[in-house]
């Protein structure tokens, strides 16, 4: 029996929880916070991660693989890391029925064990640059969970670069920012705002942390991709040196970077209704599912050489499934598709023979119309197009809409605790105008742009000078 989606505007955080399990992206594991992420799931991922690998390869990265358990003394080698992190460790004390000698750390990032392979394979500057990504998994003891959100367990991309420079660690970092700008924008037909982190919310051990920040359907942010520039801090714990041209040693300049399994939640939050799942066509496993009609002997025969006509047709330049199941009605195999948010379904049945067409059936807006058999492949292609720009352009306008100047801390507060949204507001730049807009509003600095024009005011909760205005927002 299909569980009922909960509508989005009666509770939220339902709906979205259906979505994940009626779309069969993930379940939950018996270890708590945890999840088993379901093969559609993973076919989600894997269109993510096959995308992103090419994107990080092409800025010379190469991938790699490192340990999961880490020395619990190389996480306290730099202090601002393990302090930022000591919460969400998890430490592996006991191995093999004995006391270990030292504990060890279940990664939470990879930093610490990276650099120190790093201060082994760099020596002069014609190592430089190193650039290193691995994808593997991740440990962080949450006390608050929700599927691909937030998780103990999670899946993610890393990327670590070693160079000789102040200047060429933040070219790269902010190279690998534009680049998850454009994953964000042009594959999960997302729109975000980039900019870079307050002291407070910046990656612990960074010297600055830059962000994409997209905005949800409910109009809270979802931090989509980070790019640190760790300046020398990692270097000189794990003393990473090089020799110069001149002979001196001196530290590297690093930087790290990533995206995770949440961008899936992302692709649900962004782009789902009240029916379920609906994917950018980009990143859909599944872009086209043909379903063939019939209810006798006589129509079959008459159906299913269309329909291997129409597969064989489709098959070579997209992604396509045919729905042969013989245990569901025809109204369940609708709605199972649609549910998985597969962009464009193929309906062909005995009169769209007799027709020498089929019946096009989009998932985003319901369009359907009949279309001749020989333009089939034309006319997938243009609506499975057409599907990706109307996604990012309804997304683009929810953030338009929902995108708030204000220069009074009372209407702030009332927006945000209202119909929410992205408040672009002047900020003095302290940490207790900061702490004190996320204690009474659970609104967070999300962005402090890194293209908008700057522009004189007073910071909307004290008062005093401000250079520019920042974006606040509630978020996950």
């Amino acid at each position: 029996m299909v569980h009922e989606i909960a509508k989005r505007e009666d509770d939220w955080s339902r709906w979205y929880t259906d979505v994940v399990l009626q779309a069969e992206l993930a379940d939950y594991s018996p270890v708590k916070g945890c999840m088993v992420i379901r093969p559609y799931g993973y076919a989600i991922w894997e269109a993510i991660q096959g995308t992103l690998d090419r994107m990080i390869k092409a800025t010379g990265a190469q991938n790699a693989y490192f340990p999961l358990l880490i020395p619990e003394s190389y996480i306290r080698k730099e202090a601002e890391h393990v302090e930022g992190f000591a919460p969400e460790l998890a430490v592996v004390t006991h191995g093999g029925g004995k006391l270990l000698e030292e504990p060890l750390v279940l990664r939470p990032t990879s930093e610490t064990i990276i650099y120190s392979m790093f201060a082994k394979w760099i020596m002069s500057y014609r190592d430089l640059p190193l650039r290193i990504n691995q994808w593997a998994n991740i440990i962080r003891w949450e006390m608050r969970t929700r599927l691909f959100l937030r998780t103990t367990e999670f899946l993610w991309q890393e990327g670590h670069t070693a160079h000789a420079t102040h200047e060429e660690a933040e070219e790269e970092a902010r190279k690998i920012l534009d680049m998850y700008r454009t994953f964000a924008e042009d594959w999960m037909a997302i729109p975000v705002i980039q900019g870079r982190k307050s002291e407070a919310e910046k990656f612990a051990g960074a010297d600055v942390t830059y962000a994409v920040e997209g905005m949800m359907q409910d109009r809270k942010a979802l931090q989509v991709g980070t790019s640190h520039n760790l300046g020398q801090n990692f270097a000189k714990a794990f003393d990473v040196t090089y020799q110069t041209r001149e002979g001196r040693r001196e530290h590297v300049w690093s930087t790290s970077w990533g995206v995770s399994t949440r961008l899936i939640g992302a692709l649900v939050m962004a782009h789902g209704d009240d029916i379920g799942l609906i994917l950018p066509p980009r990143l859909a496993p599944v872009q086209v599912v043909i379903v063939p009609i019939w209810g006798s002997d006589e129509d079959y025969g008459k159906v299913w050489p269309v329909t291997e006509k129409v597969r064989g047709m489709l098959s070579g330049d997209f992604r396509l499934t045919v729905d042969t199941r013989d245990t569901l009605s025809l109204g369940r195999k609708f709605y199972d598709w649609e549910r998985k948010g597969v962009p464009l379904r193929i309906e062909i049945g005995p009169k769209d023979v007799s027709r020498q067409a089929a019946l096009l059936c989009r998932r985003d807006n319901k369009a359907k119309e009949s279309v001749p058999l020989e333009n089939i492949p034309l006319t997938v292609g243009k609506w499975l197009d057409d599907i990706q720009r109307s996604l990012f352009a309804r997304s683009q306008k929810l953030l338009e809409e929902h995108t708030y100047r204000t220069d009074r801390y009372d209407e702030f507060r009332e927006m945000i605790e209202g119909e929410g949204g992205f408040l672009f507001v002047h900020w003095c730049g302290s940490p207790a105008c900061e702490t004190k807009v996320q204690e009474e509003t659970k609104a967070t600095l999300r962005s402090i742009p890194l293209e908008s024009e700057k522009e004189e005011g007073k910071c909307i909760v004290c008062g005093k000078p401000s250079p520019e205005r920042v974006y606040f927002a509630k978020a996950y």
